[in-house]
């Protein structure tokens, strides 16, 4: 299953050169699915590798100008605090069993996978409407971005997650950027929001320092060919496909926890 794993590790980079986003929809089904960690640790580490690749991936849209500072900041800042405090306080208020009841166990590992296939199925819509609009930003949208950006916060501290879905329409609606701007600022904000997440929820002395490099540095080769495969293919016409794809991961991994359930 390993091999699988690390064949899999590509797609995420690929996913988050091409898109800006999608990469840590993936990589929590295949640490705990391909690699065997549980939910917990699994959140924790994906943060690490969608980190680390979407940092490799923003350098080249630096070097072409396509990165909008200002507004990572803007939309950057809300998420990092909110990951902060939902790694370091809300984390650990949820007990490791939510609920036994005559053979009905409802633990903390199935409530945070349930919760990211809840996610997957939030964000397989998004990903198959494709629908983005560039306009004229004003007040009212810069607050509702950066309120947006809280809202990614607590997704990526709760699920590892780094939220690239709600990001780039965030993005390209809210604050009228480009979409390859969008794509490029998209990819800084991930890198901090995960990168973050993970130095504040990480117990550096349990950390499996090998296995996560080894993904982390498969998933860097991943956003290097998605960058350059960006180049000639269109990534919002491959959102839809890779929407649908998401959504049917999301529903088996519903099925799946619900059977662990009894």
């Amino acid at each position: 299953m390993e091999i699988l794993g690390y064949a899999a590790s590509v797609l995420i980079g690929i996913s988050l050169g091409l898109i800006g986003g999608g990469g840590s929809i993936l990589t929590v089904p295949v640490l705990v699915y391909l690699f065997g960690f549980d939910a917990l640790i699994a959140t924790e580490y994906s943060l690490f590798i969608v980190g680390i690749s979407s940092l490799v991936g923003s350098v080249s849209y630096f070097k072409k100008g396509l990165v909008n500072l200002k507004m990572a900041l803007l939309f950057g800042i809300p998420s990092i605090i909110s990951i902060f405090l939902t790694r370091m306080y809300l984390l650990p208020l949820i007990p490791d069993v939510l609920m036994s009841v005559k053979g009905f166990t409802f633990t903390k590992n199935i409530f945070l996978l349930l919760s990211f296939a809840g996610l997957m199925i939030l964000a397989s819509y998004k990903m198959i409407r494709n629908t983005v609009k560039v306009g004229i930003p004003d007040e009212e949208n810069t607050l509702l971005a950066m309120g947006q950006g809280s809202i990614v916060g607590v997704l990526t501290g709760l699920v590892g997650a780094g939220g690239g879905f709600m990001i780039i329409p965030a993005l390209v609606n809210l604050l009228k950027i480009p979409m390859k701007t969008a794509v490029g600022t998209s990819l800084v904000i991930i890198s901090f929001n995960s990168l973050i997440g993970f130095i504040a929820s990480t117990e550096t002395e349990k950390t499996d320092w090998k296995i996560l490099i080894s993904i982390a540095a498969i998933a860097v080769a991943g956003i290097m060919i998605g960058t350059h495969l960006s180049k000639k293919i269109d990534g919002k016409k491959l959102k839809p496909a890779f929407g649908w794809f998401i959504l049917i991961m999301g529903i088996y991994i519903i099925g799946k926890e619900i059977r662990h359930l009894f």
